[in-house]
């Protein structure tokens, strides 16, 4: 790999704060690969006196990327690259089809599956009356190894015939595809809150950290719900992109 003091280069000219300008370039060359997970930088002093920035020029442009969970410090070891946070479109697509596509190694952990009747908002959601069984299956999702999000899903009890080993080897939305199952559309809400300490343990996040939520009802072809989706996800690892157009 080529020294990052020939793939960065700072206008001094430019309205855009230098400190911004070092971390936005940093932050490509980590989501590109060209600074892999794991890659150590030099200390933020040799890096200010590399690029001609103040000190706490720089500490501020290392600290954005921290803050972004781009960048670790470790005692001991300094700073390091971590992996780069998954950056998924708000389509109707699932978790486990965006991580393989960009090439980061999905596996799932099944944590449970069983039969459930619904109620409050499951029950809402997949239109169905209070008490009628479900199929409530939860598991946690790796990318390269790392969790990344905690899924609870519904599904009504006559769609498919589930089992923790296909669901550990495939998407849920590829089950559905191969049972002939389309889906046509969906209704969705993305938030945010505290992790309580039982989600902390299972996503290795700090207790109290900030977890991105979303909500799913997806539809088949037919217009039927035939999925309710809750994910948790780690902010620090993850996050949701959309197009905006102008009307």
């Amino acid at each position: 790999m080529e020294p990052i003091t020939r793939l960065i280069s700072i206008d001094r000219s430019s309205p855009v704060p230098l400190y911004f300008q070092f971390a936005q370039q940093l932050q490509r060359l980590i989501e590109d690969g060209t600074l892999a997970p794991g890659a150590r930088l030099e200390n933020e002093i040799s890096l200010a006196d590399r690029f001609g920035l103040s000190r706490p020029t720089m500490r501020q442009a290392m600290q954005h990327l921290v803050d972004k969970g781009l960048l670790a410090r470790k005692r001991g070891v300094g700073t390091q690259v971590v992996n780069s946070r998954v950056r998924r479109p708000v389509e109707l697509t699932s978790l486990f089809e965006d991580l393989l596509r960009e090439n980061r190694r999905p596996r799932s952990e099944v944590l449970s599956l069983r039969t459930a009747p619904a109620a409050g908002r499951v029950a809402a959601a997949l239109r169905v009356e209070p008490g009628t069984d479900t199929v409530a299956l939860r598991r946690l999702r790796y990318a390269d190894d790392e969790p990344i999000a905690l899924m609870e899903n519904h599904l009504p009890a006559d769609l498919l015939d589930l089992t923790e080993e296909n669901l550990a080897e495939h998407g849920l939305y590829a089950l559905f595809r191969q049972a002939g199952i389309a889906l046509r559309s969906a209704e969705q809400t993305i938030g945010a809150r505290r992790a309580t300490a039982a989600e902390s343990r299972l996503l290795t996040e700090s207790r109290g950290g900030t977890l991105l939520t979303m909500e799913r009802t997806a539809l088949d072809d037919g217009g039927r719900p035939v999925e309710f989706g809750s994910h948790l996800y780690r902010a620090s690892r993850y996050s949701f992109e959309m197009t905006l157009t102008a009307s």
